[in-house]
């Protein structure tokens, strides 16, 4: 799995105990192959007629990587992966590939990762026993604002039960999360919207309380709250960025686009966590290294790369300091994305700490120290632990 001439040192630093900062809760039910499909493209659309989403860098290694873990050779058919995956029925394959995911501690965002991955979702505790690893909740803020929405009965119960509720949800929780950028993009008003305004919105927003979350007043309204609720309990604030739920518009969840937001946090002192950052990794990597308060990773762009993941990997530690990044796998759906997840990780880094050993620019305790800080000193330090 990694380079065979890496010291023994930042081997075991490589090979320690990660700490999946972000990751979705997997399906506990059994999968038919149109399901799994489905669940391993991040366009949530099935493939082509007479084509199939194996046929991907993903589909490619999940026969390669994944196949030996259900007792499988090596680039097994699909047909015959699946099969052995029917088999051992869901609850079997979901310990096999979160134990063999090396995770220590699982920070576990309970929403699908997207509308297509509804379905039986474990639960942040259940995927801790399952990957024997401890696991704590992320509260995805807009799930909090859609409960209100259906409860309240007028404004002024929906603006005190918003406030209330996520105070109440961060108590027992290592994190925010949003997809703001998903529904709205990221290139937003970074000013706190005027009562008046957030009134009228939630009187408009109460009239269809089950719809989704797009008024952008509101919107903002509702990251504000939460940014203030973070900063008294301490808590990060991620953000949804780049590859993974933000659909077709993707050039609308560029994390450059947050540049405002994030200036206008820095007094704060509310870490702000980039997630998925691929394609825009580099542009991430400047903002963690131009403020203090910002942190990326680039989560599921490794196992959806596969055997390119090292170069993802390469261009993200150009730039960015090497505290202010973070390991999430990802996960969501189906238990591949995990392993897979972790897996691309240590070998993209390894392949990454081997070059930089080779040509002297690190000695290898430098290489095992920055292996650690980013597989899991630096989230422990963020959320904590």
């Amino acid at each position: 799995m990694l380079p065979a001439d890496l010291p023994g040192t930042v081997r075991d630093a490589l090979l320690a105990p990660l700490v999946d900062h972000h990751c979705h809760g997997v399906r506990r039910d059994d999968l038919t192959r149109a399901e799994f499909e489905l669940l391993i493209n991040e366009g949530g659309s099935p493939a082509p007629p007479g084509t199939t989403h194996f046929d991907t860098p993903f589909g490619a290694a999940v026969r390669r990587w994944c196949a030996p873990l259900l007792d499988l050779e090596p680039h097994a058919p699909p047909a015959v992966y699946l099969a052995r995956r029917a088999e051992l029925g869901a609850g079997e394959v979901n310990r096999r590939f979160l134990a063999a995911s090396g995770v220590v501690a699982f920070l576990v965002d309970t929403e699908p990762a997207g509308a297509w991955e509804e379905g039986e979702l474990l639960s942040a505790p259940e995927m801790g026993r399952h990957g024997g690893a401890a696991a704590d909740e992320l509260v995805r803020i807009e799930a909090v604002e859609r409960d209100v929405a259906e409860t309240a009965q007028i404004s002024v119960d929906y603006l005190d039960d918003l406030g209330e509720e996520l105070t109440a949800r961060a108590a027992r929780a290592v994190g925010f999360t949003t997809v703001i950028g998903s529904l709205h993009g990221l290139d937003f008003d970074p000013s706190r919207p005027s009562r008046g305004s957030v009134i009228a919105a939630v009187n408009r927003r109460l009239s269809e309380p089950k719809e989704p979350l797009t008024d952008p007043v509101l919107l903002r309204h509702l990251l504000w709250i939460a940014i203030d609720v973070a900063r008294e309990r301490g808590l990060p604030v991620q953000f949804h960025t780049g590859f993974g739920g933000s659909g077709p518009d993707l050039h609308r969840s560029d994390p450059a686009r947050l540049s405002a937001l994030v200036r206008a946090l820095q007094p704060a002192s509310v870490p702000v966590v980039l997630l998925h950052c691929y394609p825009f990794h580099r542009q991430a990597a400047y903002l963690a290294g131009l403020y203090p308060h910002v942190y990326v990773d680039v989560g599921l762009a490794l196992p959806h790369t596969a055997a390119a993941s090292a170069r993802v990997v390469e261009e993200l530690l150009e730039l960015a300091p090497f505290h202010k990044q973070v390991f999430g796998s990802g996960c969501h759906a189906v238990a591949e994305t995990g392993y897979l997840g972790a897996l691309s990780y240590r070998r993209a880094m390894g392949a990454a700490l081997r070059a930089r050993l080779g040509s002297g620019e690190w000695s290898v305790a430098d290489a095992a120290r920055v292996a650690h800080m980013i597989g899991s000193g630096n989230a422990r330090r963020i959320y904590r632990l």
